[in-house]
This record gives C-alpha cells, structure tokens and sequence, in this order.
C-alpha cells in the first residue's frame, strides 16, 4: 500500500507551503468530507517512479489548553493514520518551549519521525539545526519555499519502506482482477459488496489491522477470479442500516491505487456533490479503469431521475469516458451486470495497440483535422506508438508537439478512444518532438549575423 506521510507541527512552520510543493498543487485532492476540517488535506506526491500519500495538518500549539481542540484532534487523526510523521519547525525562530512539548508528545505516540527544520535559506543550515540537536531527533534542514533540500528529505523517508518492486509483488499475491468499491459514506458500499459476494458470505468489519487498512476479499464468479478491496468495511446486511458507513480518506486513496478497476458508488437520491466529483478526480489522477454505479434508482420519479442525468453531466462530464450502470444494491437490481462490465474495462485498459494501427489512425485524424499553425508553421505528428497500459498511453512522434493545444489533445484522445473502443480506461498521450535539423542553422543566423538588404543602384 501506498506509505502515508504526515506534515504537523506548530503554525506556520511552512507545513502548507511543503505540502504544495510536494503534491505539485495548490489544494488538496481530497478535502472536505464528513468529520474533516480545512485543517487536515490529503495529496498524492510522487518520487520518481514511488507515489505516497500526503497528509497537511493544522498547527499543533504544544499547550494543555489546546488539546481538546478541533484542531488539535484533527492532527491526532492524522498521526494516527500515517505511516511516518515530518515534524516541521521554524529554523528561524530557534528551538521553542512549544516545540519541546511536542516532543514529548511525539515519543509517546511511538511513530517514526524525522525532525525537518525549514526555514534555512537565509542562514547557514548547521547554525539553524544546532539549537534542535537537543530534542533528541537528528534534524534535516530544508527551505520548502526554494526546494532546497526536499528532494534528499523525501528520499530518506521513502528509503525506510519497502521498495515499489516488493509493494507490486505483494498486490499480485491477490488473485484476478482487484475492484474497489469507492464512495461517500452512506451511499450503499457495503450493502454492494456483500450483494457482490453473495448472501451466504458475511463479512464482518471488525477485520484485523488499523482503521485505515483495506479489506482484500478474494472471491470468484462464473469462473472468474476477483478481489474485492472495501474501503467502507463489510459488514453483515442486518448491520448496514443501524450505522453509519465508517469512512476514511487513507484507505480510500489506498484503495484506488492498488486496484485494477475502480467502481465509484454514487447515491442518486442523495445527489451528485463536490466529495463524488473529487473522488472521481483521483481515480482519473490515477489512471484506473472506472466504472459508476449510480445506486438507489428504483423508487425515483421521471423528474428525478432527469435531475440526476443532468447533475451527472454537469458535475462529473470529466469522466465522461466511464460507463454508468443504474442499481439497487438493497434489491439486487442491476448488480448482476457489473462485474461483466469490470472485465470488459479491464481488458481495454491493459490491451495491446500496434503500432502501425496507431501510426495509420494518427495520420488519418492528422487529415481530418490538421493540428493548427504555430509562429507560421504547421505542427507535425508523424507516427505513434503504445507508451504503457492501465492507463493505455500512446506515444506521438513529430516536431513542435510541445506546443500542440489543450483542445487539439483532446480531440486526439476522444477520437482514438471512440476508433479503438477504450471507453471505461483513461486514456493518456505522450507527445515527443524530435530534434530540429536547421536548430544550429538558425543559431548562426541569428539576430548578430542577419543578412544586410542591399538597396539596388539606380
């Protein structure tokens, strides 16, 4: 599973400003849900080839009073659902009795933690580290604003876990195709994957593990072999209307990037919100294979149900490409149709395109519809090939591809979706420009070396 990082510390510390850098972004990919503040964001970061999650937190004051706190028991949350905490202070400031009772705090959580004092771009970083060598912890200096010393933080904290190689041979121990079941609390996960698994299957939460582990739940159908990954708990069908749904954003984020198709279960009778549209938003950062499963829609009336077709256009058009089964979990309607729909998605995630069926679709899209001139000159896209899978990635080959417009991209990626039937899978382009054959012509006839016009003798 992914390794969850925490960021605390006292206010402004530069927590935000290291969370942004490190997600590349400024806002969190996950935020607002139920039970959760502004004060604790979650993030995907990415080292090389290594995703982790990001955990931002409000500031922790270090006194008695402020314990209680909304606050503070968000920042409690967050230590208690990551993996390694970075205890940010302010190098600037100096060692301060704040600091120092949240030390005291840190070592009786029992987490690993690595000291980071930010703040060290206009000062020597061994004079800023020297007040901090008496917490106990050997600090690692940084100036999260510049970049300076993020990338050698990253990397050791990542070094501690095991590599991506061992992360990728321990999914595969789970057999078929792994599906996780995605959702806002509340909107009939549970009830799904036990209709899934059968009524003879009863799956109880109280699972071993922390409270942001998924559940793996392998089964088979027809056959077939699957893993279902719960991110909600399963729990017994008696049980499923007394409770509330126990949600957390870990093992949601977990859950989508160890899977091979996600199923994102919307409540049509709650509506489609902004938690469904940033939930649907990961799973495209992602790159799975997405199916929707619009719940509850027995019961609603015409009215309702257009109401809801709209909502699905309007707010969630971005996924456009994922196929959308409407159910009833509680009655088993629809339901039985999903997991043949998981196969089809999954296989066009991970096909195989030829290359000279991408180089001859690229050139006839190329004829349709030319890619627009820039500074005068006409962007070439010469041949194509497969770059990945789950995500499918095609790789285009020309000159000035760089500067091939948003618009035009899309238009690539909707026509080669709609020729090689990948409707269900993200698909993703990779543009690369050759070099420039007449680049070192037009660097000697640059702007010291024009040719003098030469008015004609009268």
């Amino acid at each position: 599973m992914l390794p969850v990082l925490a960021l605390i510390g006292r206010p402004n510390v530069g927590k935000s400003t290291l969370f942004n850098r490190l997600t590349r972004s400024r806002e969190a990919l996950v935020a607002d849900f139920p039970g959760l503040t502004r004060d604790r964001q979650y993030g995907l970061g990415r080292l090389g080839s290594r995703p982790y999650l990001l955990i931002d937190t409000g500031g922790l004051s270090g006194s008695a009073q402020g314990v209680e706190s909304r606050m503070e028991q968000q920042v409690r949350q967050a230590m208690e659902e990551a993996d390694h905490l970075l205890w940010l202070v302010d190098g600037q400031a100096g060692c301060t009795a704040g600091d120092l009772e949240i030390a005291e705090r840190l070592r009786t959580l029992g987490k690993p933690v690595t000291l980071v004092v930010n703040k060290t771009d206009h000062q020597d970083p061994q004079m800023a580290m020297a007040e901090f060598h008496q917490i106990g912890w050997t600090p690692q200096p940084i100036a999260a604003k510049q970049g300076r010393g993020v990338r050698s933080l990253i990397e050791s904290v990542l070094a501690q876990f095991p590599p991506a190689e061992e992360s990728a041979a321990t999914q595969a121990d789970h057999p078929g195709v792994r599906v996780a079941v995605v959702g806002r609390p509340n909107v009939g996960k549970s009830t799904l994957i036990n209709r899934l698994l059968g009524e003879e299957r009863l799956v109880t939460y109280d699972a071993p593990g922390t409270t942001r582990d998924s559940i793996f739940i392998p089964f088979s159908h027809r056959g077939k072999q699957y893993t279902l990954i719960d991110t909600a708990g399963v729990r017994r069908r008696a049980r499923i209307r007394d409770r509330i749904e126990k949600f957390s954003v870990v093992k949601t984020l977990q859950a989508i990037d160890a899977c091979h198709v996600a199923v994102l279960v919307l409540d049509a009778r709650q509506g489609i919100g902004e938690q469904d549209a940033t939930l649907g938003g990961h799973i495209l950062e992602r790159g799975r294979a997405l199916l929707i499963a619009l719940n509850k829609w027995d019961g609603l009336s015409d009215d309702q149900r257009q109401a809801v077709r709209e909502a699905l256009k309007r707010k969630l058009g971005f996924l456009d490409f994922a196929p959308v089964h409407r159910i009833s979990a509680l009655h088993g309607s629809g339901v039985g149709l999903l997991l043949e729909t998981v196969d089809q998605i999954y296989a066009r995630a991970t096909c195989d395109l030829p290359t000279p069926k991408l180089t001859q679709l690229l050139k006839t899209l190329v004829q349709e519809h030319a890619p627009p001139l820039v500074r005068g000159r006409r962007i070439k896209l010469r041949y194509a090939h497969q770059g990945g899978r789950n995500p499918p990635v095609i790789v285009i080959h020309g000159n000035q591809t760089e500067a091939l417009p948003a618009a035009y991209r899309r238009y690539l990626i909707n026509r080669f979706r709609e020729a090689l039937d990948l409707q269900g899978t993200p698909l993703r382009l990779e543009l690369r420009s050759g070099e420039n054959p007449f680049a070192d012509r037009k660097s000697k006839t640059g702007a010291g070396s024009k040719r003098r016009r030469v008015r004609p003798s009268r």
